[in-house]
């Protein structure tokens, strides 16, 4: 049935005493598990081969919905009006002469061609296909009897020269150069709505850069910007974290053997690093869920927390056969040891992942589900497969000849340290730590949420769509980014002759016009204005809102030809568009904080303005939503992670030492992220909680074991640091710098988020690690104090 596990006689000569790790619920969980190891790892197996199989079903799932912070006030105005006025998920093509105008026959055929492509896209809003090509484009101007007006394009279009000159002329009649015609007449634009939730966002990139590659010649070139083909290109970038997985597993590869010495041991680490990872993506299609572009870095994570784990494990089993113990043994008292300390880590873990859920923006919930999820894998494969599938090993006489002598290597420097464990010395590096607090304090004042750099920062500056992006907005009046807000207006008769609601309206257009950031407004007042001045000859000085409600209507006429763009049908909702000259954070806000300001001292029952639409309005509504967010989900973190170390150390003071240093390394990264140009969103949001779920494992690890001397062998607070060093801190130096170079590999990445990501990480993995080292033994020397014996370790 199983293996009668026996202690070794020459292991308990080197006075290791194993009978201490073997009583209690663990000592009674371990003798069932290596009482049934072949079955258990026969089961391991199985599993591993069913759900690797499940992982080949896995697919990329992307949504716009997924995106947004649903629940928001700016969000539900978007969902309400969204039929109406279009959403934020559009498409956007600019076709581009290289040389001369659009005026050619030659270009006017491509462009029609691209517009006909993307009507019949499977997902696009047919009625909100825009181009010169669509009949909802159109002109009007002034003529001796009144208005004339039409399509800018006839629908029997041949491509004449007399049909190019009258589309010149149409086109400069009308008021869409600068809007769907570029300034220069170089560039002309289709633009289409998606229809959300409905849509293979990856299907539709694809379909679009199909038509950019059959349309595009020596003489045209195809500019393709929008939320879809923005997830196209997430994705083919994500297509490169493979290549970064494997770079990752050859570096912890080659140094898990330069550290181990033993084949046989770096190859367990290995497996049992890469098992969690296929239960993980092997458990997602069974739950129905796929991986988005951003969670697609979950499972390299996993992989490196597990190589941490794995490396602590092969460590103690290493160190026990080295002083004499079988396979059995070595694997049964590594378990013991390191199993609640390996477990409060991983849970410390789930923890830090878990409360990254308290963003209300799914495509962050679902990356801390399955964080969590794989995290909470590894205490069963980390802690339990891994002893054993070690005692089955055993040390080759090569492997124990190389290694003997080892198991001291590092003695020499731990000694050095150890002296930070006492008053005298610890207060050389809390002074230090201070002025990095200090240091760090200061310059995080200037982190900022939301994006700071131009097009599309998740992307690299020079990436084929921010080009694009930077043609389309150089070409452009209005550039690619709006914000609509909706008035909302009642009244007996239409509010839109109503001349109450339209001084609002005006007042409102007005001011934004004046605001710092804005482009320019676009709204039904203003084409109101524009119709009487049409109907006074063109003279500037009429361009105003007429008092009387029939010159009122005259201009809302003319609106409604325009179907939804400037009013509903009932005229009860009006949107006004802002066009801002860029969408960075500091833009974003001083915008909003104006149109809240307006807002607070104009609504009334009869007219309320509603924020916010367009994809300005998703961002907005997206940076308020991580700023609400972030103190909530630091302070749950960290109180989180303090209960855990409270649970597991009963002691309130050993938890502040643990805490501490990751809360100054907290402030230090966003010191750097300040100093780096990089803002707080969602994509960087996460990163303090991973770094802090990971980091907290050192301490753990590290302070198990002082708290074991302390209590066993009467050591005093710095004997118990250096034997806990001696045991636990080169493996946990070790897997740091793993960690630490191969998220590094990261800032080659083609996504910037995944480059900023990997910086951002490297420096959480590698600093949390050095707080751990040289700032706990400090804190410890003023919390814990220099007590011996039992004692000590129970009077906090």
């Amino acid at each position: 049935m199983g293996d009668r596990v026996m202690a070794s006689p020459v292991f308990e000569e080197k006075g290791l005493e194993a009978r201490n790790f073997s009583v209690g619920w663990v000592g009674r969980l371990s003798y069932q598990i290596f009482h049934w190891r072949r079955t258990l790892l026969a089961l391991g197996i199985l599993i591993t081969l069913g759900l690797g199989y499940s992982a080949t079903h896995l697919w990329v799932d992307a949504s716009f919905e997924k995106m947004i912070p649903l629940h928001h006030e700016y969000m539900k105005t978007l969902l309400r009006y969204r039929d109406t006025f279009g959403g934020a998920n559009k498409i956007i093509v600019a076709v581009k002469a290289r040389q001369g105008d659009i005026y050619d026959k030659a270009f006017m055929d491509t462009l029609r061609a691209v517009t006909e492509e993307i009507f019949f896209i499977k997902g696009v809003e047919r009625s909100s296909v825009l181009s010169l090509f669509s009949p909802n484009v159109r002109y009007t101007e002034v003529v001796e009897d009144g208005f004339r007006g039409g399509t800018i394009v006839d629908s029997d279009f041949s491509g004449s020269p007399e049909q190019l000159r009258k589309i010149r002329e149409n086109t400069l009649k009308s008021d869409w150069v600068g809007r769907i015609v570029a300034t220069d007449q170089t560039a002309a634009l289709v633009v289409a709505n998606l229809l959300d939730g409905q849509v293979d966002l990856q299907r539709v990139a694809h379909q679009l850069e199909d038509i950019r590659t059959r349309y595009q010649t020596d003489a045209i070139t195809l500019h393709e910007i929008g939320f879809a083909k923005a997830v196209g290109d997430f994705a083919e970038g994500a297509a490169g974290v493979v290549t970064f997985f494997a770079m990752a597993f050859v570096i912890t590869a080659l140094l898990l053997y330069w550290y181990c010495r033993s084949a046989m041991l770096s190859a367990c680490a290995l497996v049992c690093a890469l098992v969690p990872v296929v239960w993980l993506l092997g458990l997602l299609p069974i739950l129905g869920m796929g991986i988005d572009p951003m969670s697609i870095l979950v499972p390299f994570l996993i992989f490196s927390i597990g190589v941490s784990h794995a490396v602590q494990m092969t460590n103690a089993w290493k160190l026990e056969s080295l002083h004499g113990a079988d396979g059995v043994t070595a694997s049964r008292n590594s378990f013991q040891k390191l199993f609640i300390p390996g477990a409060m880590a991983l849970l410390a873990n789930a923890l830090g992942f878990l409360v990254i859920t308290m963003v209300d923006i799914d495509v962050v919930r679902e990356l801390a589900i399955t964080a969590t999820l794989g995290v909470s894998i590894m205490i069963l494969t980390n802690k339990l497969l891994l002893p054993v599938l070690l005692s089955f090993m055993k040390l080759s006489p090569a492997d124990a000849q190389r290694l003997n002598g080892m198991e001291t290597a590092g003695d020499r420097l731990w000694e050095r340290v150890a002296p930070l464990a006492s008053r005298r010395n610890g207060r050389w590096a809390l002074l230090l730590a201070l002025a990095l607090l200090g240091l760090g304090l200061w310059e995080a004042r200037d982190l900022k949420i939301g994006d700071l750099g131009k097009g599309i920062p998740e992307l690299r500056a020079d990436s084929r769509y921010n080009r694009d992006i930077e043609m389309i907005t150089s070409h452009f009046a209005i550039g690619v980014d709006h914000l609509q807000v909706v008035a909302e207006a009642s009244g007996d008769e239409s509010p839109c002759v109503d001349r109450e609601v339209m001084d609002k309206l005006e007042d409102f257009e007005f001011i934004m016009r004046q605001t710092d950031g804005v482009a320019s407004v676009r709204g039904l007042v203003g084409f109101v204005k524009t119709v009487t001045q049409g109907f006074a000859e063109t003279s500037v000085k009429w361009r105003v809102l007429p008092e009387e409600k029939m010159q009122i209507a005259q201009g809302v006429g003319y609106a409604r030809r325009m179907g939804n763009e400037l009013m509903n049908a009932n005229c009860t909702a009006m949107p006004l568009t802002i066009y801002p000259r860029d969408h960075q954070a500091g833009t974003i806000t001083h915008i909003i904080e104006r149109i809240r300001a307006f807002k607070a001292e104009n609504d009334s029952d009869k007219v309320r303005f509603r924020l916010a639409a367009g994809n300005v309005g998703v961002m907005a509504a997206t940076n308020e939503a991580v700023a609400a967010a972030d103190k909530w989900v630091n302070l749950t973190l960290f109180l989180s992670v303090s209960l855990l170390c409270l649970v597991t150390f009963r002691s309130w003071r050993v938890t502040l030492c643990i805490v501490i240093p990751l809360g100054i390394v907290t402030v230090l990264c966003n010191a750097l992220m300040a100093a780096l140009g990089i803002g707080l969103k969602v994509n960087t949001l996460p990163v303090v909680a991973l770094g802090v779920g990971v980091g907290v494992d050192y301490g753990i690890y590290l302070f198990e074991r002082m708290k074991h001397e302390m209590r066993e062998r009467n050591h005093c607070l710095e004997e118990a640091f250096a034997t806990a060093l001696k045991q636990r801190g080169t493996a946990s130096v070790f897997t740091a710098v793993t960690m630490t170079i191969s998220v590094a590999t990261w800032a080659f990445s083609a996504l910037k988020f995944q480059a900023d990501m990997g910086i951002l990480l490297a420096f959480m993995f590698l600093v949390n690690m050095l707080g751990a080292i040289f700032l706990l033994p400090a804190f410890a020397a003023f919390l814990v104090g220099d007590g011996k014996g039992p004692s000590h370790a129970h009077r906090q």
